[in-house]
């Protein structure tokens, strides 16, 4: 994978966000890391370091995802992730709802696919999903046509997490080249 370096401060107020957007993933979902090239990857990387200056602006505001429905369903507790998800795409300029496990009929035994066509019926644009069981974004997005973020499933994988660890490191180290990097936390309850 080639070198991925943040933006210089210069560089990143002389590129709009828009212009790094309109460039285009190879898919609609984000559902691994392996599923990225290192071009995508760098797309996303370059996008993201942009979108952090939002933050420092006084409004926090953007029109990119104005217009647009975006659905957090976490069947599965978190704090960080799902608020983090549900700011970014306020702050994007989304309209947002979001469902837990226990707001959904999943806890009175429907079943998932029921679930996502219930969801995908209310004209969702990007179902983000954190699910208990390994695949189950993958299996939602062969069933739906809105774009299906995976925000966590099972003892698989978080990839949103493995890019925000990757711009953390690309922050403080200048790149992820040549890094070794081990990652220490709780096996068995966690997929970081």
């Amino acid at each position: 994978m080639g070198k991925i370096q943040p933006l210089t401060v210069e560089e990143r107020f002389a590129r709009r966000p828009e212009q790094a957007a309109a460039k285009q993933l190879s898919s609609h979902h984000l559902l691994g890391m392996q599923e990225l090239s290192a071009a995508e990857i760098q797309l996303i990387m370059d996008t993201a370091f942009m979108m952090k200056n939002i933050l420092s602006i006084r409004t926090k505001k953007t029109a990119h995802l104005q217009g647009r429905s975006v659905i957090t369903f976490f069947a599965e507790n978190s704090t960080r992730t799902r608020l983090s998800f549900d700011m970014a795409c306020k702050y994007l300029g989304a309209t947002t709802s979001s469902i837990g496990a226990s707001d959904s009929s999943l806890k009175k035994g429907e079943i998932l696919y029921d679930t996502a066509k219930t969801l995908e019926m209310m004209s969702t644009d990007i179902l983000v999903v954190r699910h208990p069981q390994s695949g189950a974004p993958h299996y939602l997005a062969s069933r739906m046509d809105a774009s299906v973020v995976n925000a966590g499933d099972g003892m698989n994988e978080h990839p949103t997490q493995a890019l925000l660890d990757m711009m953390t490191m690309i922050e403080y180290k200048g790149s992820v080249e040549g890094l070794k990097v081990a990652i220490a936390g709780d096996a068995m309850h966690s997929r970081v």
